[in-house]
């Protein structure tokens, strides 16, 4: 299970311009989640968007999922921190020279921005995998991955919700589980599949929430993250 991070809510920033995202986010009040900004609206707003968000005192994640040289991306890694960023996340299959250099240079600069990994990408299925040369599982490579992360001395990685339990058994308590793709109970409908609801990530085992249109698209934001936070409260009571 979670040790129920104090604000766990991640809210992805699913749009086309720092125009929109600011509009939306000005309906948020900054104590109650962080926000995800992806590769979309950074390479359309570029580092400008993380510092308006981190003026207005939210904590922000940037997804941009790095993967290169051990070099070049400990560079970005180091430029994203600098730029305001709590969190940034790099690909695992860059291997684990590149993902300790780049945790090397964050906390040689004297950073505590949590440095996070992605896996395998939750679009992509066993055949696919075969298609790179990968001859494992998805789960499989998830798994091998994850602990090469953790041996790396990262925070974390990112993962789906159906992993995190998996995950949580075999990594020490202390490495961060991020989830995307939840559904709070009052979004979720009958006939989807695979849906996982806050309440139920959070005792799978995941740390951080990351919820998008549920929250983004709701007539009354607040309302909705407020829902949310009920469901959240509901599993810690």
């Amino acid at each position: 299970m979670s040790l129920f991070t104090e604000n766990p809510i991640i809210v992805a920033l699913d749009y086309p311009n720092a125009e929109q995202a600011l509009a939306f986010v000005d309906q948020l009040e900054p104590g109650r989640c962080q926000l995800k900004v992806g590769k979309e609206l950074f390479t359309r707003s570029g580092p400008s968007i993380v510092a308006a968000l981190t003026k207005r005192g939210f904590k922000v994640f940037l997804d941009l999922k790095f993967h290169d040289i051990p070099n070049t991306t400990a560079q970005a890694v180091l430029a994203a921190a600098d730029s305001g960023a709590w969190m940034v996340n790099v690909h695992a299959c860059g291997g684990r020279p590149m993902m300790e250099e780049s945790l090397a240079r964050l906390r040689g600069a004297g950073h505590d921005t949590l440095l996070i990994a992605v896996t395998v990408l939750t679009s992509m299925n066993e055949q696919q995998l075969r298609e790179t040369g990968v001859h494992a599982t998805p789960a499989e490579q998830v798994m091998h991955l994850a602990a090469l992360t953790e041996q790396a001395g990262l925070d974390g990685v990112v993962c789906s919700a159906q992993e995190a339990i998996m995950l949580r058994e075999a990594l020490p308590r202390s490495f961060q589980l991020i989830t995307p793709g939840i559904r709070p109970s009052f979004a979720a409908k009958g006939d989807q599949q695979r849906v996982v609801t806050p309440g139920q990530a959070l005792i799978d085992g995941s740390d951080y929430l990351v919820i998008g249109r549920p929250i983004t698209q709701a007539e009354d934001p607040m309302q909705a993250l407020a829902l949310i936070e009920g469901e959240i409260a509901s599993v810690r009571s």
